[in-house]
C-alpha cells in the first residue's frame, strides 16, 4: 500500500468521504443506547459534504484518477481494491453527501424522542458509507459489495419499526425482491470475467476498454486464451439490467418500493433522492459501453412502460407518501430511457435535479404527517395521519412548508424556472429525435413520456390542493377546532436548502435550454442524433401546455371542490386504485403457489421421504434385533456350550491324573466303551 504522503488531494479528499459516515457508524455501535444524540452522523456527513466538494474542484472536467491498491490473490490471478474518480464519480459523492446532510438535520427534529433514535443514526450512517463507496468503487467486486451493503442498510431503515408487522412485511418484500436483481448483477459479473480475467472498470469499459473493442470486433472477440461470442456480452448486459430493475424499481420488479414507505419519511427521503434507488441508474451509465442496441432497446422499452404504469396509479393513492412513491418509480423510468436511447448524461442530470426537489417533496411531507401524528395523539383521533383526505387547508396554517411544497411539485411537473423543467425537457426532446432513427412502434416511446409528463403534473398538482387548499377536513364531523403549526426551524431549514437547489440557478443560467447546463456539459453527448429544431420548440410548449391545462383540472376538482363525483369510480378507477392489481397478481399467481408447493414439498418429505427413511430404519432396526438374538441365543449358546463341555473334559482328564486308582479304571472303561460303540457302527452290516 502506499504512503499517505504520496496521495494527491483528491485521493485524500474521498478517503475522507468515504469513512467520515463509517466512523460515525463504529461510535454509535460501541456507545450503543447511551448515545442518542445525531451529532456524530451529522459530524461525519457533513465533513463527508465538504471534503466531496474537494474531490468534485479538483475532478470536474479534469483529467480521472484512478488510484488501486493489490487486495488479494488466487493463483496466477491477482485482484485489486481502489477508487475511481471522474466525473460520475464526482457528482454522485457530491449528490449523495449534499441530500444526506439536510435529512440528518431534517432527523433530528422528526425522530426526536423516538426509543430506537440510537439504531436510526447507526443505521443512516451505515448507509451513506455503502452508497458512496459504491460511487468511487474501481471494479465490479468493489460495486458489488457496496451494492449488497446498500441493500442491507436499507432492509434495516424500512424495518426500523420493527413492532410494526407492516414494516416487517415491507423490508422483507424489498430485501427478497432485490435478492432476484442481485443474483442479475452476479451473472453478469461472472460473464464480464470469464471473458476478460478482470474486474477493473477502467480496463473493461474506460475509452480503450477491452468491452468497446470486443463489442467492435463483431462476431467473437478472443481475449488471451480466453474466448465467447460476443452475444454473451448482450447476456451480461441484460443480467446488469436485471439488477438496475431491481435496485431502481423498474417494472415488473418495482413493487417493493411503495411498500418501503413504512420506513421513517426521513429514510424515504433518502432511498428515493439520492441513493439506494439511483444506484441502479448510476451502475448502468458506469458500465454503459457494454449495451448494444437490442439491450438499450430493452431498457427504454421497461423504462418508458414504467413510468407510464407509475403515473397512472398515483393519479388515484390516498396515502401521500404512496403518490410521492409512485412519482419515484415514474420519474426513474424517464431515467431508464434516457439511458435506453444513449443519453447517459441526460439521465445523470435528471437524477441529480429530481434527487433534490423529490426530497423536498419527501421532507415536506415528513413535516405535513409529523404534525398531523401530533393532532391525532393530542385529540385521541382515530385517522391515519399519511391519508390526505383527511388533510386540506393546512397552507394557512403550513405557509412555508406549503411555499416550500410548490417549488418541488412545480420542479416534478418540469414547469420553467425549476431544474426539473431542464433536465426533463431534455430527456423528452432526445427522446422525439432518437425516434426519428427508429422504426415507426418505436415512437411510441417519446409519445408515452409526454403522456408520462402530463399525467405527472395532475397527479402532484391533485396532492397539493388537497393537502393544502380547502378546509381541514377533520372538522367536518366534529365540531372541535383543530390548529396545526408550522414546522420547527430544524426541518424548515433543511427544507429551504433543497428548496434553492431545486430551482434553475444552480444548473444552469439560462432557465429555458438545458444544453447550457454545466452538468450535461460534463458528460459525452452521442454523435449519432442529429438535432432536430422543432422538437426543442414544440416540445417544451406541449409538455408546459398540457401541465397547465392538468394542473388547472385538478385546481378545479380539488381546490374548488368540483369534482364530477361518481365519474371516475368505475373499472378504470379501481384499477389505478388497486396498483393494476399487480400485487394480487404476485400473491394469487406467485406467492401463494410457491408456498402450496413449498407445503406439498413438506408433505412429500414428512410423509414419502421421512417415511420411507422410517420404514427402512424400523426394517434395519428389526434385523438388528434378530441379528442380536441370533448371536445371543444360538451362536452364544454354540460356542459357550462347546466352551462348557471342553471344560468338562478337560475336568476329567485332570481327575484321571491324581493317582487315585478308580479314576484310572474309569477311564479305560469309557475308552473301552467309546472304542467298541464306534466299532459296531463302522463293522455293522
Amino acid at each position: 500500500m502506499e504512503q499517505l504522503g504520496q496521495l494527491s488531494t483528491p485521493i485524500l479528499a474521498a478517503l475522507v468521504v468515504l469513512f467520515a459516515p463509517l466512523v460515525s457508524f463504529f461510535i454509535y455501535a460501541a456507545a450503543g443506547k447511551q448515545l442518542r444524540t445525531g451529532i456524530p452522523a451529522i459530524a461525519a456527513i457533513a465533513i463527508s459534504l465538504t471534503a466531496s466538494i474537494v474531490v468534485f474542484c479538483h475532478v470536474w472536467n479534469g483529467e480521472q484518477i484512478h488510484q488501486q491498491i493489490s487486495w488479494f490473490q488466487i493463483g496466477e490471478h491477482a485482484f485489486g481494491a481502489g477508487m475511481l474518480l471522474n466525473n460520475l464519480s464526482a457528482i454522485m459523492l457530491l449528490l449523495v453527501s449534499a441530500i444526506a446532510l439536510p435529512v440528518h438535520i431534517y432527523s433530528t427534529i422528526y425522530m426526536k424522542g423516538d426509543s430506537g433514535i440510537h439504531r436510526y443514526w447507526l443505521y443512516l450512517s451505515l448507509f451513506c458509507f455503502a452508497m458512496l463507496g459504491l460511487v468511487m468503487a474501481d471494479s465490479l467486486l468493489l460495486m458489488y459489495i457496496g451494492w449488497e451493503l446498500v441493500g442491507f442498510a436499507s432492509y434495516l431503515l424500512i424495518g426500523f419499526w420493527f413492532t410494526k408487522s407492516a414494516a416487517i412485511k415491507a423490508n422483507k418484500k424489498a430485501f427478497l425482491i432485490n435478492r432476484i436483481g442481485d443474483l442479475g448483477f452476479l451473472v453478469g459479473i461472472a460473464v464480464i470475467y470469464t471473458q476478460f480475467q478482470t474486474f477493473d472498470l477502467l480496463a473493461l469499459f474506460g475509452e480503450h476498454g477491452m468491452v468497446r473493442e470486443a463489442l467492435n470486433d463483431g462476431i467473437e472477440w478472443r481475449y488471451g486464451e480466453h474466448g465467447m461470442p460476443v452475444i454473451w456480452l448482450s447476456i451480461a448486459g441484460g443480467a446488469f439490467f436485471l439488477g438496475a430493475m431491481a435496485k431502481s424499481a423498474q417494472f415488473p420488479f418495482h413493487i417493493w418500493l411503495p411498500d418501503a414507505m413504512e420506513g421513517p419519511t426521513s429514510v424515504s427521503s433518502l432511498i428515493h433522492a439520492a441513493t439506494m434507488v439511483a444506484a441502479g441508474v448510476f451502475m448502468l451509465v458506469r458500465i454503459s459501453p457494454l449495451f448494444d442496441d437490442h439491450v438499450l432497446l430493452l431498457i427504454g422499452t421497461i423504462g418508458a412502460f414504467t413510468a407510464l404504469m407509475a403515473a397512472t396509479i398515483a393519479l388515484t393513492q390516498q396515502d401521500i407518501k404512496k403518490i410521492l412513491a409512485f412519482s419515484t418509480i415514474s420519474q426513474l423510468g424517464f431515467m431508464m430511457v434516457a439511458i435506453g436511447i444513449g443519453q447517459y448524461g441526460v439521465a445523470i442530470f435528471h437524477l441529480v435535479t429530481h434527487a433534490f426537489f423529490k426530497c423536498l417533496l419527501f421532507l415536506s411531507a415528513g413535516a405535513v404527517i409529523h404534525e398531523m401524528q401530533h393532532l391525532k395523539e393530542k385529540n385521541n383521533l382515530a385517522i391515519d395521519p399519511q391519508d390526505i383526505r383527511n388533510m386540506g387547508g393546512l397552507r394557512k396554517y403550513m405557509p412555508h412548508t406549503f411555499r416550500l411544497t410548490l417549488v418541488a411539485a412545480l420542479a416534478l411537473a418540469g414547469l420553467p424556472l425549476t431544474a426539473g423543467y431542464l433536465s426533463k425537457d431534455a430527456i423528452l426532446i432526445f427522446a422525439f429525435e432518437w425516434s426519428e432513427w427508429q422504426s415507426a412502434w418505436w415512437k411510441l416511446i417519446p409519445i408515452s413520456l409526454l403522456i408520462t409528463s402530463a399525467l405527472t403534473a395532475f397527479y402532484i398538482a391533485r396532492l397539493v390542493f388537497k393537502v393544502f387548499y380547502g378546509k381541514l377536513r377533520l372538522q367536518r364531523n366534529d365540531s372541535q377546532k383543530y390548529h396545526p403549526h408550522e414546522a420547527s426551524r430544524g426541518m424548515l431549514i433543511p427544507m429551504l436548502f433543497l428548496g434553492l437547489c431545486s430551482l434553475f440557478p444552480l444548473f444552469s443560467y439560462n432557465p429555458l435550454i438545458f444544453e447550457d447546463s454545466w452538468l450535461i456539459k460534463g458528460f459525452e453527448l452521442p454523435e449519432t442524433l442529429e438535432r432536430v429544431n422543432i422538437y426543442h420548440t414544440v416540445i417544451p410548449a406541449a409538455v408546459n401546455g398540457l401541465a397547465i391545462v392538468m394542473i388547472f383540472i385538478a385546481w378545479k376538482w380539488y381546490a374548488k371542490g368540483k369534482y364530477p363525483q361518481g365519474s371516475f369510480q368505475g373499472a378504470l378507477y379501481q384499477f389505478s386504485f388497486h396498483q393494476w392489481y399487480l400485487n394480487l397478481f404476485y400473491e394469487s399467481g406467485l406467492v401463494k403457489p410457491l408456498l402450496g408447493f413449498s407445503k406439498m414439498l413438506y408433505a412429500i418429505d414428512r410423509v414419502v421421504v421421512d417415511g420411507l427413511v422410517e420404514k427402512v430404519t424400523g426394517l434395519a432396526r428389526l434385523f438388528a434385533y434378530a441379528s442380536h438374538w441370533f448371536d445371543r441365543s444360538v451362536v452364544d449358546a454354540v460356542v459357550n456350550g462347546m466352551g462348557k463341555t471342553a471344560f468338562v473334559i478337560g475336568g476329567l482328564m485332570r481327575g484321571s491324573r491324581k493317582g487315585k486308582i478308580q479314576y484310572y479304571i474309569f477311564s479305560m472303561f469309557l475308552v473301552l466303551l467309546i472304542v467298541l460303540f464306534v466299532g459296531l457302527k463302522v463293522f455293522s452290516p
